[in-house]
């Protein structure tokens, strides 16, 4: 096995053009000097057990942005060290939500597992230097002989084996020769540390599981805190760009990349800088907890559309660029904050505002039939695709005797300023004309079934009464014309801003029941018959919305984005 080879791209980025975080400032200071050549050069190094989130999209973002901004390069490395909960599925994933966000690795694709061997040669010059040892307490044991952040540890009663006794043992664990569990080698530092990394941490366990890249070739693996930095080392990274977590782990990191051999003059040091993660309101971030949502079925999978994972978002209707956007304005931080969603769905609200094609959508269609139009009779209207840009032109629209309004549009006892349609009131159809409602068809059970209304002729636009002043406008589609389809009403997934405040420590209690919302019998305009998976529209009045997946030729799904109510644009004008 081989390391990394160095790129050797030391040209200096233009600062000016940088946001200035801490993180930059540092770089800008390491250019200024020389350090590492002029290289920038970061990496992205997920672990291989789960889905990403959008937490890790501000890593993404972070990493690549900085690498970009500063003419360095950026690895993709999988941290893939324990394949008891490691999936080739999250290998591809990873893969694709990066991709997807907008940054490409190029050739510069790495695995932890690439280096399994120099990270034993590793391990075995630290048991030559008296650094490392065999370790047969449990588990539990060594939990026990730990510590406590006011009691110092105590000491393996194996700590002072010899080299030879050592060497011995764990090249027998990597034969095979023991159980899972029996042993482990261990790190020898400080029992004493304040630190509680620095107590005499596992290195290597016996795990008896095959591995996605390296089969059944080996029986011990590497521990992360002991791969992680030791990888970036040999891929020559300047800059292990981490979340605040890592920041206690740091002082180890730096031990093993002292205390082993490797050409520090040709790879250079990587420095950790720490910055704070992303906490968003009304989601959780822990890959642990993503993980127990999807297997004990609170969600449809790791892409469900109210789940923070970038294949979530992705699902929902969210954009790469608002996704960027998002991360952008957050920016980065020391200390941990708790941001407010309605950042991130004002950023695809803007997005979309000036992309999305306007059109009309019945969510909960109410019948009703226009008497005085000619039975047979259609006419194709003048719609506007997007009146934020006249570039997006106009689209034909169908109408006929009998449409569609929405259920909530009519009220026979209305509350007051209700300014849709009731028995007597008038409304004008969007691109249409304006009608009044004549009479009112119930059922048996009183539910009210259809409209029977009136429509004034010169009302469409550029008709003689077109100026007519009415005060409630809907939107309509003709029933002749409609295209069924479902449609998905998404809202935050929990009820409270931190679901981990629950007093009884499950955060499940905080589960919306509201977060999901299907209706069955919507009715679209015709133009919308050749949408296509990913397609984002606004639905006039109702909000954005993107068609899934599950669509069949049949029958259109569609996903509710974000409502049109901007909930953060409000609170920055206050």
């Amino acid at each position: 096995m081989t390391e990394v080879e160095v790129s050797n791209n030391t040209e200096t980025g233009d600062s000016s053009k940088t946001p200035v975080n801490f993180i930059q400032t540092i770089i800008n200071e390491d250019l200024r000097t020389g350090k590492n050549g002029g290289r920038v050069h970061t990496r992205f190094p997920p672990e291989p057990n789960g889905y990403l989130h959008i937490g890790h999209a501000k890593s993404i973002c972070l990493n690549f942005g900085l690498a970009a901004a500063n003419n360095g390069i950026t690895n993709l490395r999988f941290d893939d060290t324990n394949p008891s909960k490691e999936e080739v599925e999250y290998v591809e994933s990873i893969k694709t939500d990066v991709r997807w966000l907008g940054f490409d690795w190029e050739e510069r694709l790495y695995y932890a597992s690439d280096y399994f061997e120099l990270l034993y040669s590793f391990a075995v010059q630290l048991i030559k230097a008296g650094k490392a040892f065999v370790c047969d307490l449990s588990a539990q044991e060594i939990k026990d002989y730990r510590g406590t952040l006011t009691e110092p540890g105590k000491e393996s009663p194996y700590r002072n084996r010899s080299a030879e006794e050592n060497l011995d043992i764990f090249e027998r664990m990597r034969a095979g020769e023991f159980e899972d569990g029996s042993r482990v080698l261990r790190a020898k530092i400080d029992m004493a540390s304040p630190n509680l990394n620095m107590r005499d941490p596992v290195i290597y366990r016996i795990l008896r599981a095959t591995h996605h890249r390296t089969g059944d070739k080996w029986c011990i693996y590497p521990m992360y805190d002991y791969a992680h930095p030791l990888s970036d080392a040999l891929e020559a990274i300047t800059h292990s760009v981490c979340t605040l977590e890592f920041a206690d782990h740091r002082p180890l990191y730096e031990w093993f990349i002292d205390n082993v051999d490797y050409d520090a003059a040709k790879y250079g040091r990587p420095q950790q800088i720490e910055f704070a993660r992303l906490n968003l309101t009304h989601t959780v971030m822990s890959k642990r907890k993503l993980r127990q949502l999807v297997e004990e079925g609170y969600v449809n999978g790791w892409d469900d559309p109210r789940m923070p994972t970038i294949s979530g978002l992705r699902r929902r209707g969210y954009t790469p660029a608002s996704i960027r956007d998002f991360c952008d304005r957050i920016g980065v931080a020391k200390r941990d904050s708790m941001v407010d969603i309605a950042l991130l769905e004002h950023c695809i609200r803007e997005e979309l505002n000036l992309k999305a094609p306007r059109v009309m959508a019945v969510l909960q269609p109410l019948k009703v039939i226009i008497d005085n139009y000619s039975e047979g009779q259609v006419e194709w209207l003048d719609a506007e695709n997007n009146p934020e840009d006249p570039a997006a032109g106009n689209r034909k629209i169908p109408f006929s005797r009998e449409i569609y309004i929405e259920q909530e549009d009519f009220k026979e006892n209305p509350p007051k300023k209700f300014f849709r349609l009731i028995p007597g009131g008038e409304i004008r159809l969007k691109s249409a004309y304006i009608i009044k409602c004549e009479r009112v068809v119930k059922d048996q059970q009183g539910n009210i079934i259809e409209l029977h209304c009136t429509y004034d002729p010169d009302s469409k636009s550029g008709g003689p009464t077109a100026g007519r002043k009415v005060k409630g406008t809907s939107h309509w589609v003709s029933a002749l014309h409609a295209i069924p389809a479902e449609v998905r009403l998404y809202d935050h997934l929990f009820l409270q801003e931190d679901p981990e405040e629950d007093e009884a420590g499950d955060f499940t209690s905080n589960i919306n029941p509201k977060s999901l919302e299907t209706l069955t019998s919507c009715m679209l305009e015709p133009s919308l018959a050749d949408a296509v998976v990913g397609n984002r529209y606004q639905f006039m009045r109702q909000g954005y919305f993107c068609v899934d997946p599950d669509s069949t030729p049949d029958k259109l799904v569609f996903n509710r984005i974000v409502s049109l109510r901007d909930t953060w644009a409000k609170m920055q004008k206050k």
